[in-house]
């Protein structure tokens, strides 16, 4: 994509600043950071994807939505075609501040009315402008958000733009499967582990043990949805030698076992797929 088309579909979005824009799209567009003057939700249909912000990284799985507060720097990607890509951009309201929903980055789950009301957009292109049954529709479903979004997904990834951090991290995420351990990491980058605790520590306030951690379940949860893989299969690839460790370990970020985490997003995509 050009980059005069980025801009195009960007301004398009914040032309009028009292309407609400609905975009559907069915192949994934390639977007840089960018930001809009209105809070966005985002469904994705098929596979996972991750969203990217200047502080962290979020995982989208299957039956989830994101909500981008207005302002907000970002880009996603999914790594599996998708169905259709279902964004619409909220208009601002001074009351947004008031409530915590509207000003805070998330991922939530998709109840059923939510899916309903987000597949009824489904013919709708552009503006949407007050005045309309259309417009009324997409208010209900703004004001309704905050009561059924109030369990975000807990897996986030901080992430850092030091130019130290960056390439640490990258080798990090392409060694998930592998015995990873400090002394390794900073023999990899022929650093103390002093300083390499201390960089954590600066720049995303988070421990690299701790960091290694959420990493590993953010990659497991992208198995268990997108993949056929064994939960033993999957402890292995995430450098577990242990599925009990790999389950407990689980069950404490993400409130499920493997197993029911897998079966339920099995049975979410099911669903959908009987919906649609």
């Amino acid at each position: 994509m050009k980059k005069n088309e980025y801009d195009l579909i960007l301004e398009q979005t914040d032309a009028i600043p009292q309407s609400a824009y609905v975009w559907h799209w069915k192949t994934e567009h390639h977007f840089p950071f960018h930001k809009h003057n209105k809070g966005q939700l985002t469904y994705v249909e098929g596979g996972a994807a991750f969203l990217y912000t200047r502080e962290k990284t979020y995982f989208l799985p299957a039956r989830h939505y994101m909500w981008v507060p207005a302002g907000v720097e970002h880009y996603f990607t999914h790594r599996y075609p998708a169905n259709f890509v279902r964004s619409i951009y909220f208009y601002s309201e001074q009351e947004d501040v008031k409530n915590p929903f509207y000003t805070t980055t998330g991922i939530y789950p998709v109840t059923n009315l939510l899916l309903e009301m987000i597949l009824y957009t489904a013919h709708w292109e552009g503006d949407i402008m007050p005045g309309t049954k259309e417009f009324a529709f997409l208010k209900a479903m703004k004001i309704i958000l905050p009561d059924i979004s109030t369990s975000p997904l807990p897996i986030t990834l901080p992430t850092s733009e030091n130019p130290r951090m960056q390439p640490i991290l990258r080798f990090i995420q392409e060694n998930l499967a592998e015995p990873l351990t400090m002394e390794s990491v900073c023999h990899q980058f022929n650093t103390s582990e002093r300083t390499l605790t201390r960089l954590f520590r600066s720049t995303m306030d988070i421990s690299f043990f701790q960091y290694l951690k959420l990493a590993r379940m953010a990659r497991a949860m992208g198995y268990l949805i997108e993949t056929d893989k064994t939960i033993s299969e999957i402890a292995w690839d995430t450098g577990y030698n242990s599925v009990s460790a790999f389950s407990n370990t689980f069950f404490k970020l993400v409130g499920k076992r493997p197993s029911d985490y897998q079966h339920l997003n099995k049975n979410m995509d099911a669903d959908m797929e009987e919906e649609l």
